[in-house]
């Protein structure tokens, strides 16, 4: 007669679960945490595949916003990189927007540090992803929840609104690096919105915003129906030298607008 064996106890049983979670935590099973950005295909498809590291970027939004239709965003790096190295590009999701793209900003040598801010339409609760690309190919990611009490993508904008690409307005600090905040009329019409005769109201967007000094790019956003209305940029920029800054608006429609200033390297 064989004996028997003992009935392993309750804390027995849960011992080889509790093993899987700890592999699970120091990355010997998949990764330790599935960010938001695995379960977005606009994301998945600039990451291609890649897993970026989960630290250096710090996304700044209200955790509660009553206005979904200008929501505030501070994107930066504070991470460490390869000496030479550089951030040179940053992306932006909503994952529950109907369409997950926010903006693209392409940094130059030029741009003075890795830091932007600019205002979002939110369609409700949901996470806002930012993927940062180095100029050496390192990737970054982080995400922020946002609750949103009134949608962003479906408010309606004043009658009285400025015609589109008017008053362009630049602030440029002083300092090195310095500081630029840009502001431009534009309704950023979604393409989703009903006029009041239950028609579509056509998408009308600024697509493009461009900064050159003496010619050369020194910084560049790609901007997509996520972006509020009379687009807000603050950005930075550190001259080589005396130049003159070119700062220009293109928008779906063809249409563009320019404002020129003088900026100094000190």
């Amino acid at each position: 007669m064989r004996p028997s064996r003992p009935t392993p106890t309750f804390a027995a049983r849960r011992l080889p679960l509790k093993l899987a979670i700890a592999a699970l935590g120091f990355g010997l099973i998949g990764p330790a945490l599935a960010g938001p950005w695995q379960q977005l295909d606009a994301a998945q498809q600039l990451l291609a595949g890649e897993e970026p590291h989960t630290k250096g970027l710090v996304l700044e939004l209200p955790h509660v916003s009553e206005d979904g239709s200008a929501v505030p965003l501070t994107v930066s790096f504070d991470g460490q990189l390869a000496e030479g190295d550089r951030i040179e590009r940053i992306d932006l999701f909503a994952t529950a927007n109907p369409y997950p793209e926010i903006a693209t900003f392409l940094l130059t040598p030029l741009s003075g540090k890795p830091e932007v801010s600019t205002r979002v339409r939110l369609n409700e609760t949901q996470q806002v992803i930012a993927i940062a690309t180095s100029q050496a190919g390192e990737r970054f990611a982080t995400a922020r929840e946002v609750r949103v009490t009134v949608s962003g993508c479906l408010l309606r904008s004043g009658d009285d609104a400025p015609e589109p690409l008017a008053n362009p307005r630049v602030s440029v600090g002083s300092g090195q690096p310095a500081e630029v905040r840009t502001l431009i009329s534009h309704p950023m019409e979604t393409g989703l919105r009903e006029a009041e005769n239950g028609e579509t109201l056509p998408r009308h967007i600024i697509e493009r915003f461009t900064v050159s000094l003496d010619g050369d790019i020194a910084f560049e956003a790609e901007l997509h129906q996520a972006v509020s209305a009379n687009p807000y940029l603050r950005f930075y920029l550190t001259p080589e030298s005396d130049a003159e800054a070119l700062f220009e608006w293109h928008d779906d429609s063809g249409n563009s607008a320019r404002h020129s200033t003088d900026l100094g390297a000190s």
